[in-house]
């Protein structure tokens, strides 16, 4: 069982909860809470045994998931920080939550981090991290607070199209069908949709609505990848459904992903003795096999050319990503466009997919890695980093901003998409400064796009082809200043990043291509990251990096804590109700009347989402209501009868 230790009379403690997996009910059995529980509740801080004094780690891998492998071995295992190393192939920490530059030279920053507030796993580490700027006691946590509770975030411009006009974005333009396919979607086994992708589930006329839009370039989606992913986003942020067309579901950090998260974590483990190194690539791991027990005994790296064996002791633990969105990242600027030097469909060996790729070969209980970097035509996309002075460009965006972009507040409140845009274009401008150190009269903005192979509007070349100079005349473009494209770039720097493998994450998948954290069998080695298996979380998030190594430090340490599934959201029924709100682009949904008019009177009424008003009265519209489920009922008993016959054939099958 992934995830268990060991227990008494037999029975396994399970470090990371399913709460799909089975009833909970409370019983004398049940010691523990459930499975998706949050709260005070999971803070408890276990024991450490005696197995964790005098063992070493090693950490492959200084992004945020080794960070939280190093946090927790400390704050939950008992472990002294001088026994803790994290090996690292860059020269600077943080892995994919990168942020540097100077005015001069333009910023940059590969991508960005927008989040919500059950990112459980993030806050649960962060409330324990000093604050960045605020006075010694205070937390990250309540540093991201203070800003957000006095910010309020959203979108005046979520979507453009025709050179610079607002569309149309109050919700989310799905037909009844439409909205029906997403309703299958989630009702859908998680088992029955190994390899499937998006555009074989979703019709094509879905795919050209506002809600796939919003959904797309927030997520960054391709119609070809895993639609078993899109059913777990679903199921992970049902309760802001409601706030995607115009984000007001999100929360945003103070400065860039580097210096408010990388910063004050690294402070906070090199004041308890974290040791880093840096310019170290490891590639494989020597393992001894006893029948089907594998422990580490060795790690092998490169540093600076020279290969070296780190000997691990039996009694050490190992911590190791499994691929690398970013890897690979090539770079451009103004007149420089970016020059990929990794293989279409293999990596190579002096790339950071090497260690998992040399795991695969040693047994399948390590994955299928090819999978996910395979075929960088289908994970591959662009993003820019603009370092603004004053010009038609930053006028242009006061007019689409919430605030004034040199408040200090919410700016574009998240991306602004381009429904026209040949490359599918966003730009952003998040909270400015963006570096702390970064002058008053400069912004920072972010602009990031999907299509790779196609022509641009403006600019006839696809996207990886161009220069910055190119990029910025496209925006431009699209912005409806293209007349004034060059005075925008005599006062704007241009830097950019071709990341062949920032959604290889999201490449269909089927059981048994991601490794589960601790495999079968591995008595000393976790695997953290994007690309290892977990039971309901989705991928590409702080969050899920964190949660990726909290359950293979509390497994490999033998600490009776639990890592909660999930938080519960999807199961609250007011989420579901304003979430079938939504889905019908705000309008009530079939059914909703006569809800009002049930509870109206109840305890309950208050969970209702309030009804827009009405030109009869009120007992005549639920009675139409009334009259209008009724009138499905030949199609609900159609559908129950396919249902028994689903039913029938499956047992007939088991037999």
């Amino acid at each position: 069982m992934a995830g268990a230790i060991p227990g008494k009379e037999g029975h396994d403690f399970v470090v990371e909860t399913d709460a799909s997996a089975a009833y909970w009910h409370n019983r004398p059995a049940n010691t523990l809470p459930p499975p998706d529980m949050m709260g005070a509740y999971m803070r408890n801080r276990p024991v450490p045994g005696p197995r964790v004094e005098g063992r070493k780690a090693w950490i492959i891998g200084g992004g945020i998931a080794g960070l939280a492998a190093a946090f927790y071995m400390i704050r939950d295992g008992g472990m002294n920080g001088q026994d803790i190393t994290i090996l690292d192939a860059l020269d600077v920490e943080g892995g994919s939550l990168d942020g540097a530059g100077n005015p001069e030279d333009g910023y940059i920053i590969r991508g960005g981090r927008e989040m919500n507030w059950n990112y459980d796993n993030l806050w649960d580490m962060f409330q324990d991290v000093q604050a960045l700027e605020l006075p010694e006691g205070y937390s990250v946590l309540d540093e991201y607070r203070l800003v957000n509770d006095h910010d309020p975030n959203y979108s005046k411009a979520r979507l453009m199209h025709e050179q610079g006009q607002i569309r149309d974005f109050s919700n989310f333009g799905l037909t009844k069908p439409q909205q029906w396919e997403l309703i299958r979607l989630l009702l859908k086994r998680k088992e029955d949709l190994d390899d499937i992708t998006i555009e074989q589930h979703f019709s094509p006329e879905f795919l050209e609505t506002n809600f796939w839009f919003f959904w797309r370039s927030m997520f960054a989606f391709e119609n070809w990848q895993s639609l078993l992913e899109m059913k777990l986003y679903m199921h992970r942020f049902l309760d802001a459904i409601d706030g995607l067309a115009d984000m007001s579901a999100l929360v945003f950090p103070k400065y860039n992903q580097y210096d408010s998260f990388v910063r004050p974590l690294v402070n906070h483990l090199m004041a308890r003795g974290v040791t880093v190194r840096f310019g170290v690539r490891a590639y494989d791991l020597a393992m001894s096999v006893d029948g089907d027990a594998r422990t580490v005994t060795g790690i092998h790296v490169k540093t600076k050319g020279k290969e070296d064996v780190i000997p691990v002791e039996s009694r050490d633990v190992v911590f190791a990503l499994t691929g690398s969105m970013t890897e690979g990242t090539a770079y451009g600027d103004m007149d420089q466009a970016p020059i990929l030097e990794r293989g279409r469909h293999d990596p190579g060996q002096d790339s950071d997919w090497a260690l998992w790729k040399n795991l695969a070969e040693k047994s399948p209980v390590f994955g299928n890695p090819a999978k996910f970097y395979g075929d960088i035509d289908k994970s591959m996309w662009e993003s820019v980093t603009l370092t603004c002075k004053p010009s038609p460009l930053v006028e242009r965006l006061k007019e689409l901003a919430v605030n004034d972009p040199y408040s200090g507040k919410t700016v574009t409140g998240g991306i602004i998409t381009f429904t026209d845009s040949n490359w599918v274009l966003s730009v952003t401008c998040n909270r400015q400064p963006h570096f702390p150190e970064q002058p008053k009269d400069v912004l920072v903005l972010w602009a990031y796009a999907l299509l790779m192979d196609k022509d641009g509007n403006h600019v006839r070349k696809p996207m990886p082809a161009c220069t910055g100079r190119e990029i910025l005349s496209e925006l431009c473009y699209h912005l409806g200043i293209a007349d004034q494209c060059e005075a925008v770039a005599a006062n704007t720097k241009v830097r950019l990043a071709l990341m062949p493998y920032i959604t290889a994450m999201f490449m269909p998948r089927a059981a048994g291509d991601r490794p589960h954290v601790v495999p079968k069998g591995c008595t000393n080695l976790g695997l953290m990251g994007q690309f290892v298996e977990t039971s309901n979380d989705i991928i590409f998030t702080m969050d899920s990096s964190i949660r990726t190594a909290r359950v293979a430090v509390y497994t490999l340490l033998g600490l009776h804590k639990q890592v909660p599934d999930i938080s519960p959201v999807q199961y609250d029924i007011r989420n579901l109700l304003k979430a079938a709100r939504a889905l019908n682009n705000n309008l009530p949904f079939p059914g909703e009347r006569l809800l009002h008019r049930l509870l109206s009177k109840t305890y309950y009424a208050h969970i209702l989402p309030p009804l827009p008003a009405l030109e009869g009265p009120s007992r005549e519209a639920a009675q139409l209501d009334l009259r209008h489920l009724l009138g499905r009922r030949r199609h609900a008993l159609s559908a129950i009868g396919e249902s028994f016959e689903h039913i029938r054939g499956y047992l007939k099958s088991q037999k």
